[in-house]
């Protein structure tokens, strides 16, 4: 495993890594499940955090706490955003559009973002950390060409960043378990082993992200992450499935060439129909995650390098498969779900 980037031992407390003077963090994309995770690694560690939201949050939604500050408005707005960062040293975004699609990706992956940073250089807030993926190292869709543009203009920005992409996250590796828990069998394209991903669950994320605000290292910095190895492939993501619930293994194979079929009908369609034009969108975002490892790209080898891959935490995939069996906890699959 290469070593990471970000150097304290995993279970030391978050607070020996935190400068004294960050008092306040401000985060983007609090009702995602990463932001949700980010959120309670900060209260947890002691500091005092405003969440911007674009709607107000439920009452049983977790942000009632003492330490946290509720702000809702228009986040496009830069002067209700310099609002927001009264007294704020840091914000860490977690925003990502939920569909995709181009005009969803532009405006929040990019612009949303955009709009939160001018608002950070006007008042003077020094660091962003800012949640991206790894899929931004082979771009084909819009939601990465998107993301992409603003790790740009970050970078450019002066503010000290952080850029962090995650490998593969367990919700999008949870979509198959109602129906494998229904008898059927679990979907893999091809064989099953064109893939493989190095999954992190939130509370790791959380953590790592939290390190970026204080370790010199993880300082103007692309960090790809991942949780701990080995590589898992979707075959093999499959059997830890039927392995929790206690069943024997049962597999279809689709071929990936039935999807780039979908595409071209819901493509054709697309020319008169909006609504097509969406579907055709998500299908290639669903054929780009069936063909295209969440991995370390190798630039000199022109491969994906699950040695490279860095590793931190200690969820694993397997664990997480028996807490859902167990009804410990659940996931909230978006429009990215494949299956």
């Amino acid at each position: 495993m290469p070593a990471m980037p970000c150097d304290p031992a995993y279970d030391e407390r978050i607070e020996t890594a935190l400068d004294p003077e960050l008092r306040r963090v401000l985060v983007l994309g609090a009702t995602g499940t990463i932001g949700r995770a980010v959120l309670s690694a900060l209260l947890d560690a002691g500091l005092d955090v405003t969440c911007v939201l674009r709607h107000a949050p439920p009452p049983d939604g977790g942000f009632d706490h003492p330490r946290l500050k509720v702000e809702v408005g228009d986040l496009s707005s830069e002067v209700f955003l310099q609002g927001t960062l009264q007294g704020a040293h840091a914000v860490i975004s977690c925003l990502a559009s939920r569909s995709g699609t181009p005009a969803d990706a532009w405006a929040v992956d990019h612009g949303l973002n955009s709009k939160a940073l001018h608002a950070c250089k006007r008042k003077g807030v020094t660091q962003f950390v800012l949640l991206s993926a790894i899929c931004v190292q082979q771009p084909k869709l819009a939601f990465q060409h998107a993301k992409l543009a603003f790790e740009k203009e970050l970078i450019a920005s002066g503010l000290t960043y952080s850029i962090v992409r995650p490998t593969a996250f367990f919700k999008s590796l949870s979509g198959q378990l109602r129906r494998v828990s229904e008898g059927k069998p679990f979907l893999v394209f091809g064989d099953g082993e064109l893939t493989a991903c190095k999954p992190i669950s939130d509370a790791d994320l959380a953590q790592f992200m939290l390190r970026c605000l204080k370790e010199p290292t993880c300082r103007n910095r692309i960090l790809p992450v991942g949780g701990p190895g080995p590589a898992i492939t979707p075959l093999n993501q499959g059997k830890l499935l039927f392995q929790a619930m206690g069943k024997e293994p049962k597999f279809r194979n689709v071929p990936v060439g039935m999807m780039s079929g979908i595409i071209g009908l819901l493509s054709f369609a697309g020319t008169i129909s909006a609504s097509a034009r969406k579907k055709a969108e998500l299908a290639r975002i669903g054929r780009y995650y069936a063909t295209e490892s969440m991995l370390l790209w190798n630039e000199e080898s022109q491969a994906y390098d699950a040695d490279a891959t860095p590793e931190f935490g200690r969820d694993t995939l397997a664990e997480h498969y028996n807490r859902l069996v167990r009804g410990e906890c659940n996931v909230e699959l978006g429009e990215h779900a494949v299956f």
